[in-house]
């Protein structure tokens, strides 16, 4: 339950750290607003608090069209309290209820789809299809405000089959039409921009470092205020280039894709890869009390990820035992060989790609490069491949590999790698052990913080 002493204070003060965490919704215009909206405060007795947007729009209020709800970040009061929940929310964000059913999403998460419903009821108050629905709702009117995509394009790559769907779901979720926040003139273009918005802290140096020190060339640039790289998603290709606005708290977005029907998708996991839907203060404080004996904590370090679980099963393989150097120019060599063209860049190795290779080209033990074929079949042979449960039965991979990927391929916010050589060489500066216990469940934070000391 929120408190509305302490939800007063934060929206009168307008502290963008609040920005997500809850949403004001005003009695007298039926409006629901972030907690940086620009207007003048309404009067407490005309005001309402909901720890998500979809609360705030179920009880029958629309977003402003001047904070713009749907460009706040990913509210935490609910995300992370269950674990099939938040998987759940994943895979919905990733497009699994606008290509598949109800039933196969309860299958790929292990539970029945009565089971998933009464998890979205009990948490959420809603459906798994309207959370879905009113997500793509909500990007859809991202779109609407920050690019000049026709509606009918926005539709789409909101996730939309018709026009008609979209106009009629848009209307019902937001109480407003697509044609009114839509203002700017319209032009066709697979290329976009984009601010997608994160709560400070953010340690932009620090992640910028840490993706620089490892970026392939050709697959990834990385300079003092920006990251990019090359993806494929779902048969379709692109790149995108998010540059860091730190007086705006959030990353400008340019994105190129050959199919917008995957944008959604898309947007969704360059949020993941740069860690922008995280409640970063809640997460220090729980593990600043672990290691404040040992050193002090460094604040805004965000958990950066790799495009797929895929790829980062490759790098983590071709990384094992060896330097961080060592594994880079390995994946390097990869990338120029298997890699497919986009223009002067190119594409990670796709599954079939590595699959068919003898891999002569890398100077590894051949028991290596088997493994790396071995991930590549279990990609082409089962349907959720991405199950890394799986993974263990495959010759090679062991635990460390699993943790790294669950890690930074699938941003698992509790991975510690205690076996990792730079979280040993990290401790081995502390004569007092380390309780990571204490971290839980953001022990993946704890890693950063020990791979920060080196």
């Amino acid at each position: 339950m929120l408190d509305s002493k302490i939800c007063q204070k934060a929206r009168l003060s307008r502290d963008p750290r609040f920005d997500g965490k809850f949403f004001t919704a005003v009695k007298t215009t039926g409006i629901y607003c972030r907690t940086i909206c620009p207007v003048y405060p309404p009067k407490e007795k005309n005001v309402l608090y909901f720890p998500t947007a979809i609360e705030a729009a179920n009880a029958g209020f629309r977003p402003c069209l001047r904070c713009r709800p749907d460009s706040a970040p990913g509210s935490p009061a609910w995300k992370g309290t269950n674990a099939t929940l938040d998987r759940a929310i994943r895979l919905i964000d990733e497009g699994a209820l606008q290509d598949g059913s109800l039933g196969k999403l309860a299958d790929r998460l292990g539970i029945t789809d009565r089971y998933l419903r009464r998890l979205f009821d009990k948490e959420l108050g809603i459906s798994p299809k309207s959370y879905a629905l009113y997500q793509q709702c909500l990007f859809a009117k991202q779109l609407l405000h920050q690019t000049n995509l026709p509606i009918i394009q926005v539709a789409f790559a909101s996730g939309f089959k018709s026009l008609r769907r979209f106009n009629d779901c848009f209307k019902a979720h937001l109480k407003l039409t697509p044609s009114q926040v839509r203002k700017k003139g319209q032009s066709a273009s697979n290329i976009l921009q984009l601010n997608l918005y994160y709560r400070p802290p953010y340690d932009w140096q620090s992640m910028q470092r840490f993706l620089a020190k490892r970026a392939i060339g050709k697959l990834e640039w990385c300079d003092e205020s920006s990251y990019g790289r090359t993806f494929s998603w779902l048969g379709s290709q692109g790149h995108f280039t998010a540059r860091h606005d730190s007086l705006k708290n959030c990353f400008i977005v340019t994105i190129s894709l050959d199919d917008l029907s995957h944008l959604k998708a898309v947007v969704a996991n360059i949020r993941r890869i740069l860690d922008m839907n995280v409640d970063i203060q809640a997460i220090e404080a729980d593990i600043e009390s672990c290691i404040r004996p040992l050193f002090p904590l460094k604040s805004g370090l965000r958990l950066p990820g790799i495009w797929s679980s895929f790829e980062a099963g490759v790098r983590a393989i071709l990384g094992q035992q060896i330097s961080v150097a060592a594994a880079h120019e390995l994946v390097r060599i990869l990338v120029e060989k298997l890699g497919d063209s986009m223009g002067d860049n190119k594409v990670f190795p796709s599954p079939e790609r590595l699959a068919e290779s003898d891999l002569g080209f890398l100077k590894i033990p051949m028991s290596r490069k088997q493994t790396l074929r071995n991930l590549a079949q279990h990609y082409l042979d089962h349907k959720a491949p991405d199950d890394l449960s799986a993974w263990q039965t495959l010759s090679g991979i062991g635990p460390w590999t699993i943790d790294y990927v669950r890690m930074r391929g699938q941003s698992d916010p509790d991975v510690y790698l205690d076996s990792d050589l730079g979280v040993k060489n990290a401790l081995k500066k502390y004569t007092t052990p380390i309780n990571a216990y204490m971290a839980a469940p953001w022990r993946s934070y704890l890693t950063l913080q020990l791979w920060n000391q080196l």
